[in-house]
């Protein structure tokens, strides 16, 4: 515990996803302790089991996406942990961290430079929210964030070269950046989320 407040342990498919969470812990009033798995879905799915068994002991969370060819969350969950520890957190980013992200239109027109009216009123129900923030970066007004965010024709590549490391920027940002209680208000699974780890830091 760091300053009186609950320290939670993580695992995350990768870097952007661990921005978010130590972001949104700090929303709610707890602090990321060590934030493990950054190593793919399939990695983290291997390593579940034992992130849950530590999760008897102390409080865990563990943020996925959810996949192209699931219909929901909640069968997702079930399927990758039936039988979740008394402090496991499993939640599941619909369908991609990136919607979370995308639901605080305002502050993200402003970092991308592009009007806000371009960005989804409903991210969950994009097909491929990474998708949506590429085809928006590459309306952007900023060179640097068309460079960074937008893959290079003939690369091979679905992101830029600095893609996770823009979102991660904008994600940590706590003045100008993301602001989790508001995107919470357009994306349904960010609102549980947060809702969950409210309880889980009283």
């Amino acid at each position: 515990m760091a300053s009186g407040r609950l320290s939670v342990s993580a695992a995350v498919e990768g870097l952007v996803d661990e921005a978010v969470v130590r972001r949104l812990l700090e929303d709610v009033g707890a602090v990321a302790g060590p934030v493990y798995g950054k190593g793919g879905k399939q990695a983290l799915h291997q390593k579940i089991a034992g992130y849950n068994h530590a999760a008897q002991f102390s409080p865990w969370v563990v943020l996925v996406d959810l996949d192209d060819d699931a219909e929901c969350a909640p069968p997702f969950r079930e399927a990758w942990l039936p039988q979740p520890a008394p402090k496991m957190l499993l939640r599941v980013a619909v369908r991609a961290v990136e919607a979370w992200l995308l639901a605080d239109r305002e502050h993200l027109s402003a970092f991308l430079g592009i009007p806000a009216s371009r960005i989804p009123l409903n991210p969950d129900e994009a097909a491929s929210p990474k998708r949506a923030m590429v085809e928006l970066a590459a309306r952007s007004r900023r060179r640097e964030i068309r460079e960074d965010m937008v893959p290079r024709p003939g690369s091979g590549r679905t992101v830029g070269p600095a893609y996770s490391s823009r979102l991660i920027e904008f994600a940590s940002d706590a003045a100008h950046g993301w602001r989790p209680a508001i995107a919470a208000g357009r994306s349904d699974s960010l609102r549980r989320c947060l809702h969950r780890l409210r309880r889980l830091a009283q």
